[in-house]
């Protein structure tokens, strides 16, 4: 376990491969850790890469360095929590591999800082937040999948959270991924990084912050500012979007493509909910190897 320290945070990255193999970087998402890239990892990492899993902020081991440093959840604070991994272990370049919040963050480096990106792999297409038009109602059938986002802008869900945040995120896995059969186990070995002291502040912070109901950090203003902007991504991509997934309908990356500018593929993955690298492994395994020219 490495535990490079950024401007803001000490990381808890795990790193697998030959020190010399080309760096690929995957990120998580809300609510889950590390563990869900363990194959995807280990098979890349064979292949000869250079594999770093980082726990975001809010998660694991990783931890604020100050106490006085906003818990903020938003995208502009991901963004900059993976460009500032990248330049604590001194990687110029990586593939990025993400989905939910770590596709957000992948996006946003892909996006915004292009020359340090190799490749990516983001679940469910552009994930970038188009908070402006926040305020826009969905359609019925989509809003009810939001309905830990509604009950996150309350008091009511902070508490709810921070006293039953493991059955309420078992309740997100279970709704997110409606065909994936996990255990107990698989459950119990993700739900201890939940435990982190500063998990449902970050959460609490990114549910409210994209819809408007919270301020942002003021160090990440200016990063936040360019994501305002729609910024299009030009680096060869890959979206792979799991069919049956629970809260981001397959149909909502069928229009991504506007937002790539560079060699871009979309793919759709059969019986595979929100979860997708627990899901599906291979098919993350074989885009990178794609983007390396393999």
């Amino acid at each position: 376990m490495l535990r490079p320290r950024t401007d803001t945070l000490e990381i808890a990255c795990e790193v697998r491969g030959p020190e010399a193999g080309p760096a690929v970087i995957l990120m998580h998402g809300f609510p889950d850790d590390a563990r869900a890239w363990d194959v995807v990892a280990a098979q890349l990492a064979t292949a000869g890469c250079r594999v770093y899993v980082p726990y975001l902020r809010g998660y694991g081991a990783t931890r604020f360095l100050s106490a006085e440093t906003p818990r903020s959840g938003e995208q502009a604070a991901l963004g900059h929590d993976l460009l500032g991994l990248m330049d604590a272990l001194r990687i110029p370049r990586a593939i990025l591999v993400g989905y939910d919040w770590g596709g957000r963050a992948a996006c946003v480096v892909a996006a915004l800082w292009p020359e340090r990106v190799a490749g990516l792999v983001t679940g469910a297409g552009y994930n970038i937040q188009d908070i402006a038009a926040s305020g826009q109602p969905a359609a019925p059938a989509l809003e009810v999948r939001f309905w830990y986002q509604w009950y996150f802008q309350l008091e009511r869900g902070r508490a709810g959270l921070t006293q039953n945040r493991r059955p309420l995120c078992r309740q997100l896995w279970e709704q997110w991924s409606p065909t994936w059969k996990f255990d107990d186990a698989t459950f119990n070995r993700t739900a201890v990084s939940f435990d982190n002291p500063d998990f449902v502040d970050v959460s609490i912070h990114s549910y409210r912050h994209r819809y408007g109901a919270a301020p942002g950090d003021p160090a990440v203003a200016e990063i936040e500012a360019g994501l305002a902007k729609r910024p299009t991504i030009a680096v060869p991509s890959i979206t792979l979007q799991g069919e049956m997934d629970g809260v981001t309908v397959a149909e909502g990356s069928a229009g991504h493509a506007r937002y790539f500018t560079g060699p871009y593929d979309r793919r759709v993955l059969a019986n595979v909910g929100h979860f997708l690298p627990h899901e599906a492994p291979e098919p993350h395994v074989r885009a990178v190897l794609e983007l390396m020219g393999r």
